[in-house]
């Protein structure tokens, strides 16, 4: 049954109904942990796939070394930002590395482009002057005429400083609000990759959390199964050791239980009331839909019956616990007069099985019964099995239930006076 609910991954509703709360969390456990089962095949399908095409790409040379440095103590030197009272804020040495940065870029630029002015500048062919020749001037003497040509020369050359002075000038105050403009543009840049750096790292760690966190409750998840592993070969070891269970364990040990027959077909109407079901210990199969209470007190009767379920062990008398096919609300109202501790085994209104009914300080408790094998057990995996219910009511009066904690069984709760609720079963 518990197989092909994790083939199937889902259970009927009414079936889930009769599940108690540890029932429940045992199954909703085995149903995640085949879903993460599938899950690891599919990672694991990836991850060679992945490998083959990393496999396949050549791999680069890389000669990068990590040199530490060392402090007066010969151990690596660490510094921790913010510990010393002079340190400054780390948003605050990051704008400074920035500024600087772009200082350094933006006077490189406004170099390179001076030297290429230079160039260009002197590609320029001067200005040659040719001094106006004056007939009385020529008529001077030689050292007149030199002088006056020097003091034109050096008039001329006046001019063209002051014009240069000018240019240059003009030239400085472009280069310094270019210089300007372009640190500021570099500074935003690199404030911005700076800004978009630190977000990704703050998803980063996010998210590094939340996988530390599911690791950590997946571990949580296994320690708690392999506990439930190891309680139930304790108890298990306990059961065969008093001999309440040695005949179980040497039948059920080395035999397979048989697979899970094929769903049958049903019968035309008319021929619905000729199904021969015989008794379960043949291996013949029987009809388990459009359960209702004719068919559960049918199949007990053609079934249960015979092999005297609920009866003591000797078969002589009907054991007080056991009640016929009541309802939930009825065996809590039972359950309500006896008080803490008392018990009652009774047969599902729902599947072909029983339920045991527990009264404990926190509530009534409800477990299924699985009876559809040679065996009785509490619906799960890995349960103990016993031959008849009368033992497995014997065993659990001093041994408790895994998910009642140290809870035993100790009163059993029977009829109410002058009402027995079995009388249909036994007719």
């Amino acid at each position: 049954m518990l197989k092909q609910i994790l083939a199937d991954m889902y259970i009927d509703p009414e079936l889930l109904a009769e599940l108690s709360e540890e029932q429940k969390q045992i199954l909703f456990f085995k149903m995640r942990q085949e879903q993460i089962r599938r899950w690891q095949e599919w990672e694991a399908k990836c991850d060679q796939n992945e490998d083959k095409k990393r496999n396949s790409r050549p791999r680069k040379a890389c000669n990068k070394s990590v040199h530490w440095r060392f402090g007066t103590d010969q151990e690596v030197w660490v510094w921790v930002m913010g510990e010393h009272s002079s340190d400054k804020p780390y948003d605050q040495i990051c704008d400074e590395i920035i500024a600087e940065q772009a200082r350094r870029e933006a006077e490189k630029e406004a170099e390179q482009l001076r030297k290429k002015q230079e160039v260009e500048l002197s590609q320029l062919s001067t200005l040659r002057l040719h001094p106006h020749n004056n007939a009385d001037l020529l008529k001077k003497n030689t050292d007149t005429k030199q002088m006056v040509n020097e003091n034109v020369r050096i008039a001329n050359q006046q001019i063209i400083n002051d014009e240069n002075q000018k240019k240059e000038n003009i030239l400085k105050e472009k280069e310094n609000d270019r210089l300007q403009e372009r640190t500021q543009e570099i500074y935003m840049n690199w404030k911005e990759a700076q800004e978009v750096k630190q977000k990704l790292e703050k998803e980063d760690k996010e998210w590094q959390e939340s996988l530390r966190k599911s690791k950590l409750a997946d571990e949580r998840r296994r320690s708690v199964a392999k506990q439930a592993r190891d309680d139930y070969k304790r108890l298990s070891m306990q059961g065969i050791n008093r001999g309440k269970v040695a005949d179980t364990a040497k039948t059920f040990g080395a035999v397979k239980r048989p697979p899970i027959p094929p769903k049958p077909k049903l019968p035309p109407p008319a021929n619905n009331s000729s199904i021969n079901r015989m008794d379960r210990r043949q291996g013949i199969r029987r009809l388990n839909s459009a359960i209702n209470r004719e068919n559960i007190i049918k199949w007990f009767k053609e079934e249960q019956l015979p092999l005297k379920a609920g009866w003591d062990k000797s078969g002589s008398y009907v054991e007080p616990w056991f009640h016929g096919i009541i309802s939930r609300q009825e065996s809590e109202q039972l359950l309500g007069s006896h008080g803490h501790g008392s018990f009652l085994l009774r047969v599902s209104e729902k599947i072909q099985g029983y339920v045991l009914s527990y009264c404990s300080e926190e509530g009534c408790a409800h477990f299924l019964i699985d009876a559809s094998a040679t065996s009785y057990s509490f619906l799960g995996v890995d349960q103990l099995q016993h031959t008849t219910l009368a033992d497995l009511v014997e065993y659990h009066k001093t041994e408790p239930i895994p998910s009642l904690g140290r809870e035993l069984l100790r009163f059993p709760c029977g009829q109410k006076k002058g009402v027995c609720d079995y009388s249909d079963l036994l007719e």
